[in-house]
């Protein structure tokens, strides 16, 4: 077991994909996932890492060299954020399709505009129908062991598809928190030589990526639908493998505090640990109140999610983005989905906050779960409404 020490988030993530021992690093520098890839290319410049740094000139190609990279055979990574994630949108329905298993860490951060920088989940929102697996990382130990379990996932021969963790942008990415980094034993352990099945050799050609006419077209996305469910049953394995081997555990839906709750707040990311502060407070109070946290959001674990739900009667819902001009945020939209055809659903109540960065104290939390609290009473449901706009 590796050493705890203080540790950068951006920083630990960098020192953990060296230790996977990466072949190819493709990225493009923007704010706030950069120092991710300039630890990275310092790690490769000083000869630590025996790897390829491409420096591109956008993230469009950046993706491109990755799919370019792992169609060769090569162990590769990538990290952006924002408007560089968008600029990859086109590619990143590519890596998928082709079964790559690329892995990039998505620092989450708003999209422009106005132009920003800071936190908030509007970038993997517009990424979440591209059919790459999806997680959330809460804090700098959960993004060091994510990065591990992404790689693991992705380079199964029963997956093969690319993975995005995420981590939020600031919030998490630059603050320096208490990490484990593992032991290179312990990577080697956990993460097997990668041995792909197919790959581009200019001796054995072949063609990947052809035009899919309407006779196939249709097959083909559904091969992709059922590569990505089937992924599920692995992506809980390699969260069995890695508890036995460094003794933590995780699991697509998490929850809190959820015995005996009347009411269950619904987050994704490091606003989670800020819901158990409030978690903690309302039970001291009465309140009975408890937290589901969604780990895993692609492919979306709707049996996990309709378990933790049974028995309660109201779920305060936080969405870290707006759906502009539609019915309710993306979340909400994708939890109530899940929820229709159940003969005893509990109410939901939508909000969206923290947009732009904007900061969610555990005042607003308190707002949210009794507002939920007042629907179940009887009272009249809101409408999916943003929090915190200053009257």
């Amino acid at each position: 077991m590796g050493k705890r020490i203080g540790m950068e988030a951006s920083i630990a993530v960098a020192e953990t994909v060296a230790l996977c021992d990466v072949d190819v690093i493709a990225a493009y520098p923007i704010t706030p996932q950069t120092h991710i890839v300039e630890h990275l290319s310092e790690i490769v410049a000083d000869g630590e890492l025996d790897a390829e740094f491409i420096p591109v000139e956008s993230e469009h190609s950046a993706m491109s060299s990755c799919v370019g990279s792992s169609a060769a055979g090569a162990r590769t990574f990538t990290a952006t954020a924002s408007q560089g994630l968008v600029l990859m949108h086109e590619i990143n329905y590519i890596a998928s399709a082709l079964r790559l298993p690329i892995v990039m860490c998505v620092v989450d951060r708003s999209l422009s505009g106005p132009i920003s920088i800071w936190n908030d989940h509007s970038d993997i929102m517009s990424e979440r129908d591209t059919g790459w697996i999806q997680t959330f990382a809460e804090n700098a130990q959960e993004a060091v062991d994510l990065t591990l379990h992404s790689f693991r996932v992705a380079e199964d021969l029963g997956v093969l598809l690319p993975v995005t963790f995420n981590l939020d942008g600031f919030i998490l990415s630059h603050m320096i928190e208490p990490v484990i980094l593992p032991e290179r034993e312990e990577v080697e352990r956990y993460l097997p030589n990668y041995e792909p099945k197919i790959r581009l050799d200019v001796d054995q050609p072949l063609t990947m990526g052809p035009v899919g006419v309407p006779a196939i077209y249709t097959e083909a996305k559904f091969a992709q639908e059922m590569a990505l469910r089937d992924a599920l049953p692995v992506i809980e394995k390699a969260w069995d493998e890695f508890e036995e081997l460094f003794g933590r555990r995780y699991h697509p839906i998490e929850t809190y505090r959820l015995e005996g709750a009347d009411v269950a707040l619904v987050t994704m990311g490091s606003i989670g640990e800020t819901a158990m502060t409030y978690v903690d407070q309302a039970r001291d109070a009465g309140i009975k109140v408890g937290l589901i946290r969604i780990r895993l959001w692609r492919p979306f674990p709707k049996k996990a999610f309709l378990e933790a739900t049974k028995g309660i009667k109201g779920l305060a819902i936080v969405d870290r983005c707006a759906s502009l001009g539609g019915v309710g945020g993306p979340v909400a939209l994708e939890l109530k989905g899940a929820l229709y055809n159940q003969d005893h659903r509990p109410r939901v109540v939508e909000f969206q906050v923290g947009l732009g960065g904007r900061d969610v104290p555990v005042q607003d939390f308190d707002r949210m779960v009794q507002s939920t609290l007042a629907v179940i009473a009887g009272g009249p449901l809101p409408e999916p409404r943003f929090l915190q706009v200053r009257e």
